[in-house]
């Protein structure tokens, strides 16, 4: 292939590759390495660096394009590896001429490396219909929304990704006709800050109208799952939806962050200790089975054990299945940065605790799935996911199909079926 893409980070990423790799071939870029980076943590722009510099020993003959969030929050750092010859922002990446211009520069040999243009100015949205899945992948994401307005105070993102705007809704639905009719079983809607989709289109629809509107509109669609969610922007349509609707699978994940109130409002996060658990116990209500999973940062600035104790608190609060756990990272830039903050040693050993308590939540949810009849998404012969998300060691069966098993046991990280 002549354009590699290696990606790091979230979902949408994953969504976007699929992007990159068919602009930057259709520009006849060859021999080329896109590196699409993520900005989340300080580990994770640090496994980024490294990435480059060991694809650039395995192949010294290939270009190495660098995007994404790191790329557009650090581009000054990327031009400066002598292993990088192109720089592309982040929301560029997405547009053919972007490639077309790297391809001009590359081939002329300019040391302008940096092209990234500011993602603040971006406004709307073009859909981008993809077509480079693998036809018949059991698993595929749309890119639904992009970017965020808030400014939750340990994050980053927003200056990697621009402010929230969102792709129209029959624009949505018309790329997942199209990968359904390819043989994809399951659609995950991805985007940056989910919950805030619409606010930009007329009519500023939510995102439970969008997900009504899919499942109406493509009634051959067999499994809609979404991504994670803001708890305190989850309206009315979506949570009726959730209820309602079986294709809708019965798997949330949150953005909580806390469990303290004190640091909540420090990370400047919209909701409270008590929104969070009472949001839980809701959806519990609507759908007895949903799954729920979270994502947690452990040791943020000022956190005290028994701030800390209460983060511990929510999987079980919230009946949490599956845990997501950020030991806290600086970005700089952000006014986390700049507070009091937590020892190394200690914010490690938090986040540890945390991945302990997630694992014993997940092996207490498996234990519970003896003996059910789950509908599995057979992913590969040897694997697939419950409606649940919960992952199910398999034995043959076809990729893409949906196939009612028998719970028989669990090998403590997976069902056995």
């Amino acid at each position: 292939m002549s354009v590699e893409v290696v990606t790091f980070g979230c979902r949408l990423n994953a969504f976007e590759a699929e992007v990159i790799r068919r602009e930057a071939e259709s520009a006849g870029l060859a021999d080329t390495i896109v590196v699409n980076s993520c900005a989340v943590t300080n580990e994770a722009v640090a496994q980024v660096r490294q990435s480059i510099r060991k694809l650039k020993r395995e192949r010294p003959s290939a270009r190495i394009v660098v995007t994404g969030c790191a790329a557009q929050t650090q581009a000054e750092m990327f031009a400066d590896m002598v292993e990088v010859d192109r720089v592309v922002g982040n929301d560029d990446k997405m547009r053919g001429q972007a490639w077309h211009e790297a391809r001009t520069a590359l081939d002329a040999g300019s040391q302008e490396k940096i092209a990234v243009g500011d993602i603040m100015a971006v406004k709307g949205m073009a859909p981008h219909l993809v077509d480079g899945f693998a036809a018949g992948l059991p698993r595929v994401f749309v890119q639904v929304q992009n970017g965020c307005d808030h400014r939750c105070t340990f994050c980053i993102i927003p200056f990697g990704r621009g402010n929230s705007r969102s792709v129209p809704m029959a624009a949505v639905v018309e790329q997942i006709r199209s990968l359904v009719e390819r043989g994809h079983a399951e659609i995950v809607l991805t985007g940056v800050d989910l919950t805030s989709y619409g606010a930009d289109l007329p009519g500023a629809p939510k995102l439970g109208m969008l997900t009504r509107q899919i499942l109406r509109h493509v009634p051959e669609l067999k499994r809609l799952r979404i991504s994670s969610i803001d708890s305190i922007e989850a309206d009315g349509d979506l949570l009726d939806v959730i209820a309602q609707d079986e294709r809708l699978m019965p798997h949330l994940h949150l953005s909580l962050q806390s469990g303290d109130d004190l640091i909540l409002k420090r990370m400047k996060r919209r909701h409270s200790r008590n929104q969070a658990i009472a949001f839980c116990a809701h959806l519990k209500r609507l759908r007895p089975d949903i799954a729920l999973g979270a994502d947690i940062i452990a040791g943020f600035p000022t956190e005290t054990e028994e701030m800390f104790s209460r983060s511990l608190d929510l999987v079980d609060e919230c009946d949490l299945t599956f845990l997501h756990v950020f030991p806290y990272s600086p970005r700089p830039g952000t006014p986390a940065a700049r507070m009091p903050q937590v020892r190394t040693s200690v914010v490690k050993e938090r986040a540890r605790r945390l991945r302990e308590a997630g694992e014993a939540a997940l092996r207490r949810r498996l234990r519970a799935e003896m003996g059910a009849t789950r509908a599995v998404l057979i992913e590969n012969a040897s694997a697939g996911r419950t409606e649940h998300f919960l992952p199910v060691v398999v034995c043959g069966g076809r990729p893409g199909t949906i196939q009612p098993l028998e719970i028989k046991g669990d090998d403590g990280a997976r069902l056995l079926a």
